[in-house]
């Protein structure tokens, strides 16, 4: 596997992330090999999409639907350097959104 992309989250992200279920973080640590090997576009998630009316390149996708409902945020921070940032992990609800 090539890994082109840098994946670095926030300590706020590691912070929530500690605080998933197993399923969830096995479908988080998924997403980061996706964003490391294939970049910030990823079809495959659910849900996946641009932030419209933010500052950046901020993205999203959905870990996990249901109730509650899981997502990741991250950031392309630097596309020269090919760095994405994680900024949050956890319930919709509390989405920075």
């Amino acid at each position: 596997m090539n890994i082109n992309w840098t994946v670095r989250p926030t300590r706020a992200a590691d912070k929530q992330a500690a605080k998933l279920s197993e399923a969830v973080m096995l479908k988080l640590r998924l997403l980061f090999v996706d964003l490391a090997s294939k970049g910030p576009t990823v079809l495959t998630c659910p849900n996946y999409g641009k932030l419209q009316g933010t500052k950046g390149d901020q993205r999203h996708c959905h870990l996990q639907k249901g109730k509650p409902t899981y997502v990741c945020c991250w950031e392309v921070v630097d596309k020269k350097r090919k760095v994405i940032e994680v900024y949050y992990v956890g319930t919709h609800e509390k989405a920075p959104y």
